[in-house]
C-alpha cells in the first residue's frame, strides 16, 4: 500500500521553531487564501475589470475572517453535538481543529459582502470570483485532513488504502476520502471553473457560483459514502445518511436555481458599482 507508506512518512507539523509550532492545516489556510488572492486578481484582470490591489485585499481579508468565524460556528452548531454547551469556552479552542465548509462558505459569503458594500464593488461577481478560487484552499485543506490523519474513510481492500491506527481508525485499510475530496473538490472544480472563466463572451454574473455550488454539493454528498461519519453524530438517517450530506443536498438546490436566475437575467460582470 504505497499511499500507506507516504501517510505514515508526513508529519502534521511542518516545522517548529522553539515553542512555536507551525501545522500543514494552518499553512494551508494561508496559502490557499494567498493564491486564492492571485487567481482572483488574475482573472478579473482577463474579465477587464477595474479592481485594485487595494479593494482585493479588502475584500479578501473579510472573506478571510468570514471563512473562519463561519466555519467555527458552523462546526460548534452542526458537529459539536452539545460539547460545547458544557464547554463553551472551548468554543474559542481553534488549535483543536473542529472547522465547516458549510459555514465557511456562508461566512465567506457574509464577510465579503460587507467588504464589497463599503467599497461599492459588484458582489455578484466578486462571488464569481471568489469561488473560482476556492478549490485551491479546497484543496490544501484536504491534503491537510490527510497528513492530520482526520476525516479518514470506511474500511477498503484498495490498493492505495491507507491504515489511520495513529489517529484511531485502526489497524485496517480505510479509503483515503480527504485526498477524494481534495481530487473532486479542489482539483476537478478548479478545473471546470477555470475553463468557464476563460470563454468569451463571459458567463453572466452567478454562473460561477451556481456551477460551484452545484458540483461541491454532489461531490460531497457522493464522497460521503465512502468517508466516516463524525463518531459524536454517527448516521443521522436511516442508517446511512451524514450530517454531510444534510448540509450538501440544499447546495445542489440553490446551485441550480442560481443558474436558471443567472440565465434569466444575463446580468454582465462588472467590478465598482456606478456612483
Amino acid at each position: 500500500m504505497w499511499l500507506d507508506e507516504l501517510y505514515h512518512s508526513i508529519s502534521p507539523i511542518a516545522f517548529q521553531i522553539g515553542p512555536l509550532v507551525v501545522r500543514w492545516y494552518g499553512l494551508a489556510y494561508l496559502g490557499g487564501f494567498v493564491l486564492g488572492a492571485l487567481c482572483i486578481w488574475r482573472t478579473q484582470r482577463r474579465w477587464g475589470l477595474d479592481l485594485s490591489l487595494d479593494d482585493l485585499l479588502s475584500v479578501i481579508i473579510g472573506i478571510a475572517f468570514g471563512v473562519i468565524i463561519g466555519a467555527r460556528v458552523a462546526y460548534v452548531i452542526f458537529y459539536g453535538a452539545g460539547y460545547y454547551l458544557v464547554h463553551p469556552l472551548e468554543v474559542f479552542a481553534l488549535n483543536q481543529g473542529g472547522m465547516s465548509f458549510h459555514g465557511g462558505l456562508v461566512g465567506a459569503i457574509i464577510g465579503g459582502s460587507i467588504a464589497c458594500r463599503q467599497l461599492r464593488i459588484s458582489i455578484s461577481t466578486m462571488c464569481d470570483l471568489g469561488v473560482i478560487a476556492a478549490p485551491i484552499g479546497l484543496f490544501l485543506g484536504r491534503c491537510a485532513n490527510f497528513a492530520n490523519g482526520e476525516l479518514w474513510g470506511k474500511p477498503t481492500d484498495l490498493p492505495w488504502g491507507v491504515m489511520f491506527y495513529d489517529t484511531g481508525g485502526g489497524y485496517i485499510y480505510r479509503h483515503p476520502s480527504q485526498l477524494y475530496e481534495a481530487l473532486l473538490e479542489g482539483v476537478v472544480l478548479f478545473v471546470v471553473l477555470s475553463l468557464l472563466s476563460r470563454k468569451k463572451p463571459l458567463y453572466p454574473q452567478g454562473t460561477f457560483l451556481g456551477v460551484f455550488l452545484m458540483l461541491y454539493g454532489m461531490f460531497r454528498f457522493f464522497i460521503e459514502f465512502v468517508r466516516v461519519p463524525d463518531a459524536q453524530l454517527g448516521y443521522l438517517i436511516a442508517g446511512f445518511v451524514t450530517m454531510g450530506q444534510l448540509l450538501s443536498l440544499p447546495l445542489v438546490v440553490a446551485g441550480i436555481v442560481i443558474l436558471v436566475v443567472a440565465q434569466q437575467k444575463n446580468h454582465p460582470q462588472t467590478g465598482h458599482l456606478p456612483a
